[in-house]
């Protein structure tokens, strides 16, 4: 597969065309940034640790009944994915507590919800990725009323599969985020799975081991996403 000119340069990841139209690289960077990018930093290795993870935990939604862009791994931090255009939503479910939403609605942080909180909000840094829901996703036309049924059966499904999977390496999925994008018409889960895009606590301790140690300044952050891939290739 050849590698041709990049496309779309994210804050976490480039994307680049190659000779089979039907394919990108996507190449994990060890860029951090928080806040919308405001808070701007470096995580050690960070590229290396959300390829190897994105893929293991893609390869596992597919075999779940979660279909996703990831083909294969290409090197350290490149992976051969299908190419999708991304629908401009991100979505985030939660199953406890934390960031965010806490702050939103004034509530401590690991109350523990009776069934999966799912949000979504309009992908746009300018804006400030606003909250949406269903009908505002209607009137500005991101998706369909299908479109967005599928994505929140997927994104529960992801869920489910995820924390379960986390629970037996002594993590909690306290929430994540999700993106989607369209291949040759059909809804697909796409971007990456990792300590970037989930909130990770230890169970027993509640030792947060994802991006908030960047965000919150804790330190050991690289320590942290190291520890997350060690426990998942156990």
């Amino acid at each position: 597969m050849e590698k041709l000119e990049m496309i779309y340069e994210g804050k976490a990841k480039k994307v680049f065309r190659t000779n089979d139209e039907d394919k990108y690289i996507v190449e994990y960077k060890d860029d951090a940034t928080a806040g919308n990018g405001l808070k701007k930093g470096t995580i050690e290795d960070k590229g290396i640790v959300n390829n190897k993870m994105s893929a293991m935990l893609f390869e596992l939604l597919e075999e779940k009944g979660v279909p996703n862009h990831f083909e294969k791994l290409l090197s350290d931090r490149e992976q051969l994915v299908k190419s999708v255009k991304i629908v401009p939503l991100e979505v985030i479910v939660r199953n406890l507590s934390a960031g965010s939403f806490s702050k939103r609605y004034g509530v401590e942080e690991g109350i523990l919800f009776d069934q999966p909180v799912l949000e979504f909000s309009y992908k746009n840094d300018e804006l400030g990725d606003p909250l949406i829901n269903d009908a505002h996703i209607l009137a500005l036309k991101l998706a369909t009323k299908a479109e967005i049924q599928q994505i929140k059966d997927m994104a529960l499904l992801a869920n489910q599969v995820l924390s379960e999977l986390f629970l037996t390496k002594n993590l909690k999925l306290v929430d994540f985020k999700l993106e989607f994008g369209k291949h040759k018409g059909k809804i697909i889960l796409a971007d990456e799975i990792s300590p970037d895009t989930c909130r990770l606590w230890d169970t027993e301790t509640n030792e947060k081991l994802d991006k908030d140690r960047f965000r919150r300044d804790l330190g050991n952050i690289k320590e942290a996403y190291m520890e997350v891939m060690r426990r998942l290739e156990q």
